[in-house]
């Protein structure tokens, strides 16, 4: 049987990741605050802890739960926004915030990955378009982070990343279709919204070779009159 590890498998992304490989008859693995009950395995994590400790405690456990075994897929869906410019109240707590939720995770699915993944397999992290196109004055920190999720892909596609035969790739979504999206805008033009099985089943073909995927591309996700679009 199959397997892919979600870190983030309690977001709406990750919930509807999860989901879609289940339907699939794939053995899924969560990680997250807290349990999935659609996976076939969890490991919880605290914001409070430190990447080290966070980092150690997850990929001994992924061990484990695999006994022996390697992974075909693992994706990165873990993450948040938040804006505030350098002179904004929450400056500086928010940017700790995107770099726990966005760079911290990124760095230990790789080290997952370079432990637990199969030689080939599928790593996906999760950055931003805004990031990937210059500046974020109205967002520091969250851009901040993405950029950092941007390079951590473009290294790990490479050789002496750590990575045996390394198929590593960035998804850029601009705006998903959330239940918390619709919630805090509800007049906003749904339509250049993507679904979540959308990209979830363009997880699905690229870990399956359905869909071929670029080693160390960042792929950004576009939604124009209710059409998704990979760029």
């Amino acid at each position: 049987m199959p397997s892919i590890i979600v870190y983030g498998g309690c977001g709406a992304l990750g919930s509807a990741i999860i989901k879609m490989f289940k339907r699939q008859a794939w053995q899924v693995l969560s990680i997250d605050f807290n349990i999935n009950m659609e996976a076939d395995d969890n490991v919880t994590v605290s914001n409070e802890q430190s990447l080290v400790h966070q980092g150690t405690k997850v990929t001994e456990d992924i061990g484990d739960l695999l006994n022996g075994a390697k992974a075909d897929a693992l994706v990165c869906v873990a993450g948040g926004w938040q804006g505030g410019n350098a002179a904004s109240k929450n400056f500086l707590s928010n940017a700790e915030l995107s770099l726990k939720q966005s760079v911290h995770t990124s760095l230990i699915a790789a080290n997952i990955a370079a432990r637990h993944l199969k030689p080939s397999g599928l790593l996906v992290l999760t950055g931003a378009v805004p990031a990937a196109q210059g500046g974020t004055p109205g967002m520091i920190g969250y851009g901040m982070a993405k950029a950092a999720v941007h390079h951590i892909v473009a290294s790990l596609a490479m050789d002496g990343s750590g990575i045996d035969s390394p198929r590593v790739v960035g998804i850029l979504p601009v705006t998903l279709d959330t239940p918390a999206n619709r919630s805090a805008m509800p007049n906003a033009d749904h339509t250049s919204w993507t679904p979540l099985t959308d990209v979830a089943d363009l997880l699905y073909k690229w870990a399956t070779n359905q869909s071929s995927c670029e080693n160390g591309r960042l792929y950004s996700l576009v939604t124009k009159n209710s059409v998704t679009s990979v760029e």
